[in-house]
């Protein structure tokens, strides 16, 4: 809290008890006693003012939480300088009577019109209410469809996916079946070739023993 704000603060309770001390005992003092008190009252409440409006501005150049908890505190400062200017102005008043039904039909206004106020107030959030409750529907709509959007394309993309996979189970049953042929071509050539090893070296043998037996006769 702000130690300015609260120097002020000291300074307006003190001068509140000691107007309200003085209002209190007014009755019971003497004339002289009651002018001089007069003075001091009126010198108090200038003063109460003053620091009042001091409060207030310290309280508005503040940070946004402190100035909140400060404002309402100062509401109830200045709740309590309306009630010692209406004491003070009773205490002045020529015709006692005339100021206590003055203050009572300004009382009597002050309560209507905040009835007023708190009703119109009241009706206001009801209002604000239901705007609300209709954005959260609204709100609540939207994101039903999005989600609604969301399930479908979700949906399209597991079946794409789903063809996706079929197709691609085909080509590998398809690369098997070329694999398996490929393997009986390369085993039915493998065959062939020792054949044909076989039939080349039989040749080559038969021929060398044809030269042997021509050479052996004709020596």
């Amino acid at each position: 809290m702000s130690e300015v704000f609260e120097g002020y603060e000291r300074q307006y309770c003190e001068l509140s008890a000691n107007v309200s001390r003085k209002s209190n005992s007014f009755a019971a003092s003497d004339s002289e006693q009651k002018q001089q008190w007069l003075s001091e009252i009126k010198v108090s409440l200038d003063e109460a003012e003053v620091l009042i409006r001091k409060m207030d501005l310290e309280a508005r150049s503040l940070q946004p939480g402190v100035k909140a908890m400060l404002l309402a505190k100062l509401r109830e400062y200045k709740t309590d300088l309306g009630k010692l200017k209406k004491e003070f102005k009773r205490l002045t008043s020529p015709n006692a009577d005339q100021a206590a039904r003055e203050e009572l039909l300004e009382s009597g206004m002050a309560d209507a019109h905040l009835a007023s106020a708190d009703q119109r107030e009241r009706m206001t959030m009801s209002i604000e209410r239901i705007n609300q409750s209709g954005e959260r529907i609204t709100e609540s709509r939207r994101t039903m469809l999005e989600t609604e959007e969301l399930g479908v394309s979700i949906l399209q993309d597991l079946h794409q996916q789903r063809e996706t996979l079929l197709q691609s189970h085909k080509r590998l049953h398809g690369v098997d079946d070329a694999i398996d042929k490929s393997k009986k071509v390369l085993t039915t050539m493998s065959r062939r070739i020792s054949r044909n090893k076989w039939i080349v070296g039989s040749v080559i043998g038969v021929l060398v023993l044809v030269i042997i037996l021509i050479l052996y006769f004709k020596l």
